[in-house]
């Protein structure tokens, strides 16, 4: 699984002119500003502003408020270098610091006019200093010498990559099925089990992995896929197991694409037996090991992504959550989709959306890696509707994983 050939019939897409993803984050303060307020000090706040088209300022950003002080320290920022100045570094920035009031009236403190390319002398431990200047002040004071000083106290330029930019640099989507086979399922041969094959040619399993596997094939080279199974009794000792491959080849549990699971998945269900608990800690597990070999590599070469097909309440749910716990650490995403009409509520618990996962040790969950998704909303609509909600989080949860690792796509420019 982890021995994939590499590039084995990619088609690579030569991307004419991505555009310009690079973000530049600034850490700013002030020094002596002028006060504003009678009964008090000033509450500063700082507007950044390009040239527009027709000539005219234009306001980019905007910091927050700080109250009562003179010395302000606003935090850092981070905005598109597109928005700041269209990616030109020398195009002129204009500055302006105010003092906020609550009728809308903001008091002019000064102001003053940089360059991104003037910025980027301010690295840490080397601070640049601009002068916050009112003209009208200067105009009349012959003393005048400023309203403050404003502090740039860094200024750092990174690229934002999005989840193409990693598909473009080579990244692979390792895509694995578990597939669940406990009794509560029913008797394939009953048309009342969601195992059941309908004329049709089909199921709510074989459905969801059309639905997610058609989509996830395309980002991996080799489209060989493993496919196991768990919660039932296997020939020829009916020993119950927890992952155990659906083509009866465990040391190559391996479909060729979404027909090959298709294929496999029917062709087994004569031959096993349904039982259970439903545990799906082993399967996490399994997968979380592929997972963790490949972050030895340190390239944004491989992401894993494991679909569990299930249709009910998870038996293992400790063992689960510490296993969701530590795989949220490793370059791996878990799809759950729920089948028949289960009481889902254990795996909205394990999909982290409205609160960060704990694992019974109370360990928290690096990110949200689970997206759970119920069929039965699904069954009228189009396939693509399903597709689209399984795999709504994904793109964000590889570039969230590879960004935290600090790992560009691997054929990228530094910013």
């Amino acid at each position: 699984m982890n021995d994939k050939p590499a590039g084995k019939g990619l088609i690579t897409i030569a991307a004419q002119e991505l555009s310009d993803n690079r973000v530049i984050t600034l850490s700013l303060a002030g020094r002596k500003l002028d006060k504003k307020d009678l009964f008090g000090k000033s509450d500063p706040f700082l507007e950044f502003y390009k040239p527009g088209d027709d000539g005219k300022w234009m306001l980019v950003h905007r910091t927050e408020v700080i109250k009562y002080t003179l010395d302000p320290v606003w935090k850092p920022f981070t905005v598109p270098l597109v928005s700041l100045c269209d990616g030109d570094m020398e195009k002129p920035i204009q500055v302006i610091c105010y003092d906020y009031d609550n009728d809308g009236g903001h008091d002019f403190i000064g102001e003053f006019q940089t360059s991104v390319s003037q910025m980027c002398d301010a690295r840490d431990g080397v601070p640049l200093e601009f002068e916050c200047i009112n003209p009208k002040k200067q105009r009349k004071k012959k003393n005048y010498k400023n309203s403050g000083i404003i502090i740039l106290r860094s200024c750092k330029i990174n690229r934002d990559y999005s989840f193409l930019d990693y598909i473009l640099g080579g990244c692979q989507l390792m895509f694995t099925v578990g597939i669940d086979f406990t009794a509560s399922n029913g008797n394939p041969l009953d048309p009342s089990s969601l195992h059941y094959i309908n004329p049709m040619g089909s199921n709510e399993y074989l459905s969801a992995i059309w639905a997610v596997g058609q989509i996830i094939q395309d980002y991996d080279s080799d489209k060989m896929f493993p496919a196991l199974g768990f919660g039932a009794q296997l020939p020829p000792d009916w020993k119950v197991s927890h992952e155990f491959a659906i083509n009866f080849n465990p040391t190559n549990p391996f479909c060729s694409g979404v027909d090959g699971i298709a294929q496999a998945y029917s062709a087994c269900l004569p031959h096993i037996r349904f039982y259970g608990p439903t545990n799906f800690s082993p399967i996490v597990n399994h997968v979380a090991r592929f997972a963790a070999q490949a972050t030895q590599q340190q390239t944004a070469t491989q992401y894993f992504i494991l679909l569990i097909i299930t249709d009910g309440v998870i038996s293992d749910m400790e063992e689960t959550r510490h296993a969701v716990v530590q795989a949220s650490k490793l370059p791996m995403s878990i799809i759950i989709v729920g089948v028949g009409n289960a009481d889902f509520a254990a795996m909205e618990f394990l999909d982290g959306d409205s609160r960060r996962l704990r694992s019974h040790t109370g360990e928290e969950a690096a990110r949200d890696i689970v997206q759970f998704v119920p069929f039965r909303e699904f069954r009228n609509a189009a396939k693509e509707t399903l597709a689209k909600a399984v795999l709504a989080e994904l793109p964000q949860q590889v570039v969230q994983y590879f960004k935290h690792k600090n790992l560009p796509p691997t054929n990228s420019e530094p910013a």
